[in-house]
């Protein structure tokens, strides 16, 4: 990774990608790194495209993150992680939810959605991680816990101590919640763990 990480979050609205992003921030700003987040809302209530980038380093300028420096792109929705893919790095690393959501454009015939995504990211990027955090999550105890399965998946390449994560996700979810995120962030940690 370079002096600056950069994220990018490819997700649709409900899956939890603000959160996610707000627990990454979190996690990084208590190492003491500086962090600067940003967020793209598409009509996010009803199933439209949400973008987050989060940026953390010694010294960070800006929240955008530039064309074509992501170093991981966290794609919540197999469509959507296509549609982003075009500002990874070289190098770059995607961890993509094999969940496909066909968004109302394409319900309604405007639009279409694109033909094996999954295999698409893995043909044009060198190292592509799919999990199934829909099925994670809901193991876990409840399909709204995508965002934290993910999260702990984007874990595995960061080096942060397991419990700096743990602690962010205990500060942004509901208490009652705890439990069920913290079973999910495991899941999505052990996804990424070679078999």
């Amino acid at each position: 990774m370079t002096a600056t990480t950069n994220i990018r979050l490819a997700t649709v609205g409900g899956q939890g990608g603000i959160l996610a992003s707000s627990v990454i921030a979190q996690t990084a700003f208590d190492a003491r790194f500086v962090v600067k987040k940003r967020e793209v809302h598409g009509m996010s209530q009803r199933g439209g495209v949400v973008t987050s980038d989060v940026r953390f380093g010694a010294t960070v300028h800006s929240p955008m993150v530039p064309e074509g420096a992501v170093d991981i792109l966290l794609g919540f929705e197999q469509g959507e992680a296509l549609r982003a893919v075009h500002d990874l790095k070289p190098e770059g690393i995607v961890i993509v939810n094999t969940q496909i959501i066909v968004p109302p454009i394409v319900a309604t015939g405007k639009a279409s959605y694109p033909e094996n995504p999954l295999e698409a990211l893995r043909r044009s990027v060198a190292r592509v991680y799919a999990l199934d955090a829909l099925r994670l999550a809901e193991e876990a105890g409840s399909a709204k816990a995508v965002s934290t399965v993910m999260v702990g998946a984007l874990s595995a390449f960061l080096d942060f101590p397991e419990d700096a994560w743990l602690t962010a996700i205990r500060s942004k979810v509901p208490p009652k919640t705890i439990a069920v995120n913290e079973r999910a962030f495991a899941a999505g940690r052990a996804a990424m763990e070679p078999a």
